[in-house]
């Protein structure tokens, strides 16, 4: 039996993975938030092949440790809808996390981007660990591991109830009898958790993929709450219905080895390494081996370039065309939602055949 073909993310954020990667980009620095760069990150990202884009985001600036890298970033759900804009295949998945922000205000975000993507958007739900990011919310701390996670799963199922908040058929748009919408197919999500509550329904209608692609670290939330695992070795990711391993990436280039590109910014800053992903360095060729292993193991990877400039032309020229020709990843296909490349099935509505509808503006008095 031939194995599953492996479906393709890649993390394009920032520069690239390593902190000094601005030192190595072929764009000024001042070009980092462009929307001329990202549209060409992103085309070029759609052109190699890659099913998915993610793209890292936090309240808090990215600055360097020595205080000498970029230190800004727009919002992640801004430039995945940019990016949505300027392709046509590609899917895109902001990082979110719902440790201070408002579950309801993320639903909102990714209903839209979905809408506007016309059903190309993915979630990759994040956490705030760093006190910091409170003071920036002006919210109480959330401390300690079981805390974040508790945050990270209540704001997940508010944002899959808010999803599903309104039926599919619920806008009906009729001239005829002056009715936009079909009330009894709105519902409260009537949502009641440790620290907050949220009532509904959504303001957004349901999004064209019923629930955006949702993409977590393995560990972080309910697996069964999740459409894909983000995962650093096999076997880690027990209930998602897919697993995504995540692979840090350093490739030889015609004038420079990986080890001496690394070796090049490691004068600024270490690249430290993070136990839930695997790391490769090396030739093209040897990055086209792993890949083939893993997918005996896995579904997906999502690869974080060491410099994007860099090693997306290396990805693009030298790794995709190899893992399309051997028939071990799968392009995304023209016309389709990301559910469907990544062969997820569209999701009812929870409330479809049971839940409180809103009542009728008389009804409430």
């Amino acid at each position: 039996m031939p194995r599953p073909a492996l479906h393709l993310a890649v993390e394009i954020d920032g520069d690239g993975a390593h902190p000094a990667a601005w030192r190595r980009a072929a764009h000024a620095p001042g070009e980092l938030l462009s929307p001329r760069r990202l549209a060409r990150t992103a085309a070029a990202a759609e052109n190699a092949g890659f099913a998915l884009v993610t793209l890292e985001d936090s309240i808090l600036p990215p600055g360097s440790a020595d205080g000498t890298g970029p230190v800004g970033r727009i919002g992640a759900v801004e430039r995945a809808a940019f990016a949505a804009a300027s392709t046509s295949v590609l899917g895109v998945a902001p990082v979110l996390a719902t440790t201070y922000a408002e579950p309801f205000h993320v639903s909102s975000q990714l209903a839209s981007l979905d809408h506007v993507s016309a059903g190309r958007a993915g979630w990759v739900v994040g956490a705030e660990e760093d006190p910091a990011a409170a003071r920036a919310w002006g919210r109480p701390v959330v401390g300690g591991a079981d805390a974040i996670a508790r945050e990270a799963r209540d704001g997940l199922r508010v944002v899959r109830d808010l999803w599903d908040s309104w039926e599919d058929d619920a806008v009906i748009r009729s001239v005829a009898t002056s009715r936009y919408l079909d009330r009894s197919r709105l519902h409260y999500v009537d949502f009641e958790g440790e620290t907050y509550s949220v009532k509904g329904p959504s303001i957004v209608p349901r999004p064209p993929q019923g629930r955006p692609v949702v993409l977590a670290p393995a560990g972080l939330v309910p697996a069964e709450l999740t459409d894909v695992a983000l995962v650093g070795a096999a076997g880690a990711a027990a209930g998602a219905p897919l697993a995504f391993a995540e692979v840090e990436v350093a490739l030889d280039t015609p004038r420079e080895t990986a080890r001496e590109r690394i070796a090049d910014l490691e004068r600024y800053a270490p690249w430290e390494g993070r136990p839930d992903r695997l790391r490769y360095t090396g030739p093209a060729a040897g990055l086209v081996e792993l890949l083939a292993e893993l997918g005996g193991h896995v579904d997906g990877v999502r690869l974080r370039p060491l410099v994007l400039d860099e090693d997306l032309s290396a990805l693009s020229r030298l790794v995709l065309p190899e893992l399309f020709v051997r028939r071990l990843a799968a392009r995304p296909l023209p016309g389709t939602t990301l559910r469907a490349s990544l062969g997820l099935p569209r999701p009812l509505s929870r409330f479809t055949t049971a839940g409180a509808a809103v009542p009728a503006p008389e009804e409430t008095r």
